[in-house]
């Protein structure tokens, strides 16, 4: 065989494995793909089948902190599928997909937030986090997201996806340090946490004629200043299109001092703090429009003071 035909044949084959091995490996995971699989995914939870989604033989999972196998945990109690409260930031150039939503437990309603990623094709990560303790009206606010969560950001008021996560890790610097200037809050922001209102009211044990607090102006007060750490922060998953931000975290708290001291609110000064030493392993999603945080969903749950995360390596 001449040299020149070996050269030309190598070439072929060269170019015809190369064409080979693109049409075996999976396209990437689009938005309407990761919204597909998570959708998929909770199906499969309520009829306790981890074999109807393409789980990796090494998947990792993570429920409440705990390391544990497909099949277990909300894989033998889930009873019904989220309806109308759920919300999906689907982010494919991590690979990832978070997700909040009520679905139910035994018959019972919680809240799920989940974080999936997806690697040719298989999910490699399952994390939920699971809320199942609610108070007064908290459940008639997780009957549906608010409107803005939903809507997509029109273009000339959208940010990047580095842009929206780096705005999204700005909120946990302004928590810890007390102060509203660090993350960019609108004016209209609101905050709910596991379906309370966290803003928007007065501080505790002032008169109802007294000034409400926005997302800002509540953390300038110094309230909060009983979270002393939040570690680890992971804010990985962010959707240009919806403008909306998915984190997960560990608030941390000491609790040393029984009360915190009340800055600049006027007829407060303390307000009392007596609680246990806790961690607040916790879930955020930040609708983030014009370079502002608009609404803020959360979720979350009590576990022993510096708890592990689950994740360590």
């Amino acid at each position: 065989m001449s040299q020149k035909i070996r050269v030309g044949l190598l070439a072929t084959l060269s170019v015809g494995f190369v064409l080979t091995a693109a049409a075996a490996a999976p396209d990437p995971c689009n938005r309407a793909c990761l919204k597909d699989l998570a959708k998929s995914y909770v199906a499969a939870l309520v009829a306790h089948d981890p074999s109807k989604v393409p789980l990796a033989a090494d998947v990792k999972f993570v429920e409440n902190v705990t390391p544990m196998k497909p099949g277990e945990g909300l894989w033998k109690t889930a009873s019904e599928a989220p309806t109308t409260f759920a919300i999906y930031v689907p982010d494919p150039v991590s690979g990832q997909i978070g997700f909040l939503g009520m679905m139910k437990a035994d018959g019972k309603p919680i809240e799920l937030a989940l974080r999936l990623r997806v690697r040719h094709g298989e999910i490699v990560e399952v994390e939920h986090l699971i809320a199942a303790s609610f108070r007064g009206s908290s459940l008639a606010n997780l009957s549906s997201p608010r409107a803005g969560l939903l809507a997509v950001v029109p273009k000339d008021e959208r940010s990047s996806h580095a842009q929206l996560l780096k705005i999204g890790a700005t909120y946990y610097d302004a928590l810890v340090k007390g102060d509203g200037s660090l993350s960019p809050f609108a004016d209209d922001c609101e905050r709910h946490e596991n379906g309370m209102i966290t803003t928007g009211n007065a501080l505790m044990g002032a008169p109802a004629s007294s000034p409400k607090l926005g997302c800002a102006t509540q953390l300038n007060t110094k309230v909060m200043s009983y979270i002393k750490r939040i570690e680890p922060r992971r804010v990985w998953i962010a959707d240009t299109e919806t403008g909306l931000v998915f984190g997960l975290s560990q608030f941390r708290h000491p609790m040393k001092e029984d009360h915190v001291d009340i800055v600049g609110y006027p007829g407060v000064t303390r307000v009392p703090m007596k609680f246990k030493p806790f961690d607040l392993p916790a879930a955020h999603i930040f609708k983030i429009s014009g370079g502002k945080i608009h609404e803020i969903e959360a979720t979350g749950f009590m576990a022993p003071y510096d708890s592990k995360t689950g994740w360590e390596k």
